[in-house]
């Protein structure tokens, strides 16, 4: 194996570790949420640190194989990838630190189970988690036949993200004493829906390196 090979395989390890961090990340935080359970988002909160630390890491690594491999072609498209990926894999964490927060820091009384039903936030939070999943594996086995599934599922997230803030409104409207909650659960509920977008820039990345196609604004 070449050294650059090497190199090149311990960037993606590092990008995978930090990859599974996030979808721990937000796992926990979507039980967080849904148990109102603050030890879970305490540990949340305390592991972003590490998330961190992944994305500065990557982020060297990445501009020292540059430096000092001058790569081309393929190999230079997978790592101006990673560390796109490294870098929108921090906002995911950044957001599931955000949503702990929430319920932490929050004076609000929690989300009763009938509300948080309607609102769907599982289904949301499943959703995403699910293209967490598939793109991570699609970028392991290097296919990017499942990259329209997976965009497909952020048209989900945005269906979902309209009809919560029309189920919100209604709620507010006949609930007028929880304005000041609602408005904090509407701008939780906009973090999950840009988690969404994030998670569709990673399956651009994931195109743009196996393909050589460029995804980004092509259905503006």
């Amino acid at each position: 194996m070449k050294h650059t090979e090497k190199e090149l395989i311990n960037i993606r390890d590092e990008v995978n570790q930090m990859w599974l961090l996030v979808m721990s990340q937000l796992e926990k935080s979507k039980e967080a949420l849904l148990r109102n359970d603050i030890e879970l988002a305490r540990e949340v909160i305390s592991r972003e640190k590490r998330v961190n630390t992944f994305e500065l890491k990557i982020d060297s690594d990445c501009e020292n194989y540059i430096a000092l491999y001058n790569p081309v072609a393929i190999d230079l498209r997978l790592i101006l990838s990673l560390i796109r990926i490294g870098s929108t894999l921090e906002r995911i964490g950044d957001f599931a630190e955000g949503i702990a927060r929430h319920v932490i820091e929050d004076d609000c009384i929690p989300l009763t189970e009938k509300l948080g039903e309607e609102l769907q936030l599982k289904r949301m939070f499943d959703t995403l988690i699910t293209m967490l999943s598939d793109s991570y594996a699609a970028l392991e086995k290097e296919e990017t036949k499942l990259s329209g599934k997976i965009l497909g599922y952020d048209e989900i997230v945005d269906e979902l993200y309209h009809k919560a803030i029309q189920v919100l409104a209604i709620y507010l409207q006949d609930n007028t004493a929880d304005i000041e909650c609602g408005l904090k659960t509407m701008i939780l509920i906009r973090k999950l829906e840009r988690i969404g977008d994030h998670c569709s820039n990673i399956v651009e990345e994931i195109v743009f390196y196996l393909d050589a196609k460029v995804l980004k604004h092509a259905y503006t």
